[in-house]
C-alpha cells in the first residue's frame, strides 16, 4: 500500500519542553489539509467515533474537559493567528470509544468555510490493567515521529491533544473489500518492519498469564467455571511451547487491527493504523491472526457484541492477503514461505481468542459501558475450543511434545460454554 509520506505527520518541536504541558511552535502546520472530521478508536470493541447530536456541539460542554486541558487548548489556539477568539472552542463529544472519552474541538476562523479542529483525548478509568500507560505513550510518540499515525500536539495529566487525520475510518465491510483488504496487507508489513527502539521481547504469553490471573481474580467461581478459566494455565503454556520459535519472525505488532483503528486517504488510498495501546514487540502471525477475525466482528449493529465467524475470510482470500504482505518489499514468495506462514497463522487465531476472551472477561468488571462483555467473551472461548484440535491436530493429544510429556487431554466441552 502507498506510504504514508501522504500524510506528513512530524512532530512539533517544543512538544515535549514540559512533561506535563508540552505546545507545539508551529500549529499553523495544521493547516496543510482539509479539516475533515477523523474517526479514533480506543479499543478492541469500539465502533468508529461518530459527531455527537447538534445540541451537543456547544461550548457549554467544556465543563466535561479537564481545567488543564482547557488551558491547553487555549494556550495552543493563542498561536494561531486566523483564529477570531482562542477562548472560544466548541466542545464535541465524540461517541463510539469504550474506555477514553474523546472530543473534537473546533475554533472560528477569519474564513467562514475553515475551522481548526483538534482531539482531546481523555484516558478512561480502570483501563490500565490491560497495557503500561507510559509505553502506550512512547509508542504513540515514536508512530508520530514515523510518519505513522497523529501528531502529538500537547499532554495533560489525564489525557493529550491529537491531530485530526485527512482521513476516514473504515467500516466493517471495508476489511472484505479486495482492495481494502490489499492495502491493509502491504500498510501491515511495513508496521511490522518498523525498528522501535528498546526491548524486542515478545511479552504475549505473560500477557496473556497475566490477564488470566487478573480475570481469576475478578470473576466468581461460578463466572470462572462457566468460562473454563482453571483450564487456561496449561493451554497457554501448551500454545506457547508449540509456537514460539525461530520459524516464527518478531516484529512490531499493532495486536488490535479491528477495522475502526484503520484510516483511509480516500484521495491518496494511504492506509494509517491508530491507537496504539496494545502494540508490542511478538509474533508477526498473532497480529495478521487477530485482523483475520475481526472480521467476524461488526460493531454498529444492535448487537455489536455478536461475532459471526461466517465471515471469516475464505482460504483464498487468506492466501491473497499473505501473498501481498509477503511480497510487498519485492520478494516474491516461494510457495512454501506462503504455507507456512497460513499455518502459522491459523494456529495463531486460538491465541488471539484467549487473548481478546480473557479481556472481556476483565472489561465486565472493571468498565461500566454498556457492552455485553462476558458475552463477547464466550464467543471467543468457544470458537478457541471448537477450533483447538483441528488446528493443532496431535500436537494436542500426543504423548510426546518437543521432547515432553503432554498431557494428552480432550478439550473441554463447548457445551458447558454455551450454559
Amino acid at each position: 500500500m502507498p506510504p504514508t509520506s501522504a500524510i506528513p505527520l512530524a512532530f512539533f518541536s517544543s512538544a515535549f519542553n514540559s512533561p506535563r504541558f508540552g505546545l507545539p511552535t508551529d500549529p499553523h502546520h495544521l493547516r496543510s489539509r482539509p479539516q475533515i472530521l477523523p474517526i479514533f478508536l480506543r479499543s478492541h470493541l469500539h465502533s468508529y467515533l461518530t459527531m455527537a447530536a447538534g445540541e451537543n456541539s456547544t461550548k457549554s460542554k467544556e465543563g466535561r474537559l479537564p481545567k488543564e486541558a482547557i488551558s491547553l487548548l487555549e494556550s495552543l489556539a493563542s498561536k494561531w493567528s486566523d483564529v477570531t477568539d482562542s477562548k472560544a472552542l466548541q466542545v464535541i463529544p465524540l461517541k463510539g470509544a469504550m474506555t477514553n472519552e474523546v472530543y473534537q474541538i473546533k475554533w472560528s476562523t477569519n474564513t467562514d468555510e475553515v475551522s481548526r479542529n483538534v482531539l482531546v483525548r481523555v484516558y478512561g478509568e480502570g483501563v490500565d490493567i490491560f497495557f503500561d500507560r507510559s509505553n502506550e505513550i512512547k509508542m504513540f510518540e515514536f508512530m508520530s515521529r514515523q510518519g505513522q499515525g497523529p501528531r502529538l500536539l500537547g499532554r495533560f495529566p489525564n489525557g493529550r491533544l491529537e491531530e485530526f487525520i485527512h482521513a476516514r475510518t473504515l467500516s466493517a465491510s471495508d476489511l472484505h473489500d479486495p482492495e481494502i483488504s490489499s492495502l491493509i496487507a502491504a500498510k501491515l508489513r511495513e508496521f511490522h518492519d518498523l525498528d522501535m527502539p528498546g526491548s524486542r521481547e515478545v511479552i504475549l504469553w505473560n500477557r496473556l498469564r497475566k490477564w488470566l490471573g487478573d480475570a481469576k481474580r475478578l470473576c466468581s467461581e461460578n463466572e470462572s467455571d462457566q468460562h473454563l478459566l482453571q483450564t487456561l494455565d496449561e493451554e497457554i503454556h501448551q500454545l506457547e511451547k508449540m509456537l514460539s520459535g525461530d520459524q516464527h519472525r518478531i516484529g512490531l505488532c499493532h495486536n488490535d487491527l479491528q477495522y475502526g483503528n484503520i484510516m483511509m486517504d480516500e484521495t491518496t488510498k494511504s492506509i494509517t493504523f491508530i491507537d496504539y495501546e496494545y502494540a508490542s514487540y511478538g509474533p508477526i502471525a498473532f497480529d495478521i491472526a487477530n485482523h483475520f477475525c475481526e472480521m467476524a466482528a461488526d460493531y454498529h449493529t444492535d448487537t455489536p457484541h455478536i461475532l459471526d465467524f461466517k465471515k471469516y475470510p475464505s482460504l483464498e482470500n487468506r492466501q491473497k492477503f499473505l501473498r501481498i504482505y509477503l511480497s510487498s518489499t519485492g520478494h516474491q514468495p516461494t510457495d512454501a514461505e506462503l504455507s507456512q506462514l497460513l499455518e502459522d497463522v491459523e494456529k495463531y487465531t486460538l491465541a488471539s481468542h484467549i487473548f481478546w476472551g480473557l479481556w472481556g472477561m476483565i472489561s465486565a468488571h472493571v468498565n461500566e459501558i454498556d457492552f455485553d462483555y462476558k458475552e463477547y467473551a464466550r464467543q471467543r472461548f468457544e470458537r478457541y475450543w471448537t477450533q483447538r484440535d483441528t488446528l493443532l491436530g496431535s500436537f494436542c493429544h500426543s504423548p510426546i511434545v518437543n521432547g515432553d510429556e503432554s498431557l494428552n487431554y480432550q478439550a473441554p466441552s463447548t457445551k458447558k460454554l454455551a450454559s
